[in-house]
């Protein structure tokens, strides 16, 4: 839904920006405009007396809204970016349900010794102490 959102405001853009020249190059300026490039008379517009009121106002409402759409657009692709660039959800494994104990029989004694842990050593080490190997013990290997 995102995209054709984004599509159909580009294709609005596009037009609004189409519109927005056009009535640019029609408008008479200072030194006469386009009308006067091709053929038009100074004070002559090609839609009447009071066209140079209706072009600014109506280039000042196509502007606005091609400010709007300029935001839109920036919005709209700002977050298509986020969300193609998004890591997929990783789904976490599913956890068998533990029952709970029930409250009229008590727990079973377990019948098997738990294992003894081995004992680990000291985490602090005498380091000024000297390592004392012992030589293997020789083996006695007799020949036939």
């Amino acid at each position: 839904m995102l995209n054709f959102f984004f599509y159909l405001t580009m294709a609005a853009f596009i037009f609004v920006c189409v519109i927005l020249i056009l009535l640019v190059l029609i408008q008479k300026g200072r030194g006469g405009g386009l009308s006067s490039a091709f053929g038009g008379g100074g004070g002559n517009t090609a839609f009447g007396a009071k066209t140079g009121d209706v072009l600014t106002w109506a280039t000042s409402v196509v502007f606005g809204v091609f400010l709007l759409l300029a935001v839109a657009m920036n919005l709209l692709a700002n977050k298509r970016f986020e969300l193609s660039n998004a890591p997929a959800a990783v789904a976490a494994p599913a956890v068998p349900a533990i029952p709970a104990p029930s409250p009229i029989a008590p727990p079973e004694p377990s019948t098997t010794a738990p294992a003894e842990q081995p004992t680990s050593a000291p985490l602090t080490a005498d380091i000024a102490k000297p390592i004392q190997r012992t030589a293997p013990a020789p083996t006695t290997t007799t020949k036939p």
